[in-house]
């Protein structure tokens, strides 16, 4: 194997294995940069994944190719709706936060495999048939060189990850309401005295972080794991937390400290296949997502500051 199939293999399984982290990171953005902490993204993801698996397979039949496509539109209003569950939670009745987000994580989990038991009547459900696949970009693909490393095996999720990426980008630094969403994160009271509606903005950022983790899970669950059980996602939810506070709570940043870690999943994937990598024990290429998770918070966290306001419930009139 020469060294530009090499780095082609490590390239494409590395995007493959950051999009979910991508889309998931670029939702906690939007929640922390309005000042609500959400620690949730685990359950979002869990959820997402559910309900993409359940109506992939449940609705095949109808949407025939489409079917991946319109089951992430399912996921996306599904973590929606759960994230409203952790705005109200933290927003209306100003709960702590984390604890919130813990128990979304608790809830996703227990209420997705309670009705798979209940659906299929066993632990996991049935492997999906549509399903994302990988492809080579037409045209761009035939760059020499470049087109074979970024272009070739690519699939159609990942380049709407990094559409979405510079799209939230614009969204947060160059309009509006964009403007107004960064300001309750900064100063609440301030953004209040110049009219703007705190708790709606902070439910607005809350409900786009359960759009975009439903979304993440649904393209984890539609094309790395296929199904649905207790072991679909394992940790994706923290990784993508950490890539958003990896990447300065910044979606561009997020979105690289994604890739960073995708490369660190994709060692397990593809790790046999790079030569010299094929003698490294397999626990070893599992466990290096995590301890490199680990590594990249406790040298980074100190240097990273989040949003003045983030985890600070508001409470109008207050000083």
């Amino acid at each position: 194997m020469d060294a530009l199939t090499i780095i082609a293999l490590i390239v494409s399984s590395s995007l493959f294995a950051a999009t979910p982290l991508i889309f998931t990171a670029l939702g906690g953005v939007f929640s922390e940069k309005s000042g609500v902490v959400n620690i949730g993204l685990e359950g979002l993801m869990i959820i997402g994944a559910f309900t993409a698996i359940v109506f992939n397979l449940t609705f095949v039949d109808t949407f025939g190719d489409m079917t991946p496509w319109v089951s992430l539109l399912a996921a996306m209003l599904a973590g929606g709706l759960l994230s409203l569950l952790h705005g109200v939670a933290s927003i209306a009745f100003r709960a702590d936060q984390v604890v919130s987000g813990v128990a979304i994580n608790f809830l996703a989990l227990g209420l997705s495999l309670f009705l798979v038991k209940l659906i299929y009547d066993k632990g996991q459900t049935d492997m999906i048939d549509s399903r994302f696949i990988r492809k080579d970009i037409p045209f761009l693909s035939d760059i020499p060189v470049i087109g074979d490393i970024f272009f070739s095996n690519i699939a159609r999720p990942t380049i709407w990850a990094f559409v979405i990426a510079f799209v939230s980008w614009f969204v947060l630094y160059k309009t509006p309401f964009g403007l107004r969403l960064r300001s309750v994160g900064e100063h609440p009271m301030a953004a209040d005295t110049m009219g703007v509606n705190v708790a709606k903005i902070r439910y607005i950022a809350v409900f786009l972080s359960g759009v975009l983790g439903g979304l993440g899970g649904a393209v984890y669950a539609q094309s790395i794991s296929l199904d649905f059980s207790h072991s679909t996602i394992t940790g994706q939810g923290f990784m993508a937390l950490a890539a958003m506070i990896f990447g300065k709570w910044h979606p561009l940043g997020a979105m690289g400290a994604a890739i960073f870690f995708g490369f660190a999943q994709s060692l397990s994937i593809v790790g046999t296949s790079i030569p010299f990598l094929e003698n490294v024990p397999a626990v070893y290429l599992l466990i290096a997502p995590y301890v490199l998770t680990i590594l990249a918070l406790a040298g980074f966290i100190g240097r990273a500051d989040a949003p003045k306001a983030s985890g600070t419930p508001y409470i109008k009139g207050s000083r």
